[in-house]
């Protein structure tokens, strides 16, 4: 099985979507909709601070029934991030995201700069691309074609 490295090198186009902590959860969520994401990191220069996610705007803006203008993102994140590396294994960030009940992953290099953030549809579409080649393979081989 690969690691989360083969899945950000096939990822297209960027894969870091941040806001600031002192920006407002308006703000953020607009982000989050024209990038078409579920989460944003909250960085502060090069620093990783938490991570903002639909289930933190439900849970902490709608259900406690904040203004998302007047509520800062670093009122509301989630400041314990779970991260992993590009060593990490498919099957490992699969766990992590399903024992934790995450559905993002920072991925940190060497000297815990972030190098992009994998999601479970991410370890899904992976995942769907190697069965795919498998099968394919398998029926050339059934076939006498392999």
């Amino acid at each position: 099985m690969g690691t989360v490295s083969d899945i950000l090198r096939d990822k297209p186009g960027i894969s870091i979507f941040s806001t600031l902590p002192n920006d407002s959860v308006l703000d953020a969520t607009q982000l989050m909709i024209r990038y078409g994401v579920g989460a944003l990191l909250v960085m502060e220069g090069e620093n990783l601070l938490g991570i903002f996610t639909e289930r933190d705007v439900l849970r902490r803006i709608v259900a406690e029934r904040r203004n998302p203008l007047e509520t800062s993102v670093a009122d509301v994140m989630t400041r314990n991030v779970i991260c992993c590396t590009l060593e990490t294994s498919i099957d490992e960030a699969r766990s992590v995201m399903k024992n934790r009940r995450i559905r993002h992953l920072p991925v940190l290099g060497p000297l815990g700069d972030v190098l992009g953030v994998i999601s479970i549809g991410d370890l899904n579409a992976y995942h769907t691309s190697h069965q795919e080649s498998t099968i394919h393979l398998l029926h050339e081989y059934l076939h006498g074609r392999a």
